[in-house]
């Protein structure tokens, strides 16, 4: 664990909210030597998915992976080039002509996988109240289907992300708006949901994230009194450290557990 947490007042308040991500943060990086894969890559790699589109969702992965990753890239560098991955992404996967009964079994046979620790946590905060914002660039339909398979889809959880929309047959005919993708998500995609709004008591936060996009995840709240941020560094850890400790209060260096968010929800509550 990388600590940098000099500077920050852990606080006891019955007012929070945790707001995270989903894929590599509340879902596993990798077991046993091998990539877990996103919920958009449960359904790129699922047998509803032809070859040919099985391969240039791959060639897709392959060319803009390295950029959203890329410590050396400026936000507004890489914010056009992930509204043109997710935009030819999901153009490709509508025209797979995805049915909508199909969505539980893809996720079933699928290797997708919480974190370690993940049950303690929902149970935490469905026990105690707390609201679970999970803001995600991936697919909605697929992670809330992981999550109801972990039986862990509690009232508490509200979840904005990208979702799929289907014709009175169950076909995917595409997808609905807005966009989100790993560099906006913040504010901007936020408005009409009242999610914000609702809970602006709730000033204090956690706020959960794998990637420099996750940090503004709280910025629709307004007047945050308190925020506790917690980054997952799960990949090219040596290059990217630095930028993370800048940006995050603590850094969890390739670990596939919940433990010290668990840790500290039990401090708190």
């Amino acid at each position: 664990v990388q600590n940098a947490l000099g500077h920050t007042r852990i606080w006891f308040s019955p007012l929070f909210q945790v707001i995270s991500d989903f894929d590599m943060t509340l879902s596993r990086f990798g077991c046993n030597g091998r990539r877990c894969p996103t919920s958009h890559n449960i359904l790129d790699t699922s047998r509803v998915i032809s070859e040919d589109g099985k391969k240039k969702l791959k060639d897709l992965f392959h060319y803009y992976y390295p950029i959203e990753i890329d410590p050396n890239q400026t936000l507004e560098e890489k914010r056009p080039l992930m509204v043109e991955w997710w935009t030819k992404a999901h153009e490709l996967l509508v025209q797979q002509k995805i049915h909508k009964d199909d969505i539980a079994q893809i996720v079933r046979e699928s290797e997708a996988m919480l974190r370690d620790g993940f049950k303690e946590f929902f149970d935490q905060l469905h026990k105690n109240n707390i609201p679970l914002f999970i803001f995600s660039a991936g697919v909605g339909d697929v992670l809330e289907e992981i999550i109801r398979q972990a039986n862990v889809f509690y009232s508490n959880v509200n979840v904005v992300s990208n979702y799929m929309d289907f014709d009175d047959d169950g076909v995917l005919t595409h997808f609905k708006g807005p966009l989100i993708h790993t560099y906006n998500k913040n504010n901007s995609v936020l408005q009409g949901t009242g999610y914000f709004q609702q809970l602006s008591t709730r000033t204090s936060i956690i706020l959960l994230g794998d990637s420099m996009g996750d940090l503004t995840m709280a910025d629709g709240v307004p007047s945050v009194e308190n925020i506790l941020k917690i980054g997952f560094l799960n990949d090219k850890v040596e290059e990217r450290r630095g930028k993370y400790l800048d940006s995050y209060d603590i850094v969890l260096e390739r670990d596939e557990t919940l433990d010290v968010v668990n840790g500290i929800l039990r401090y708190i509550v």
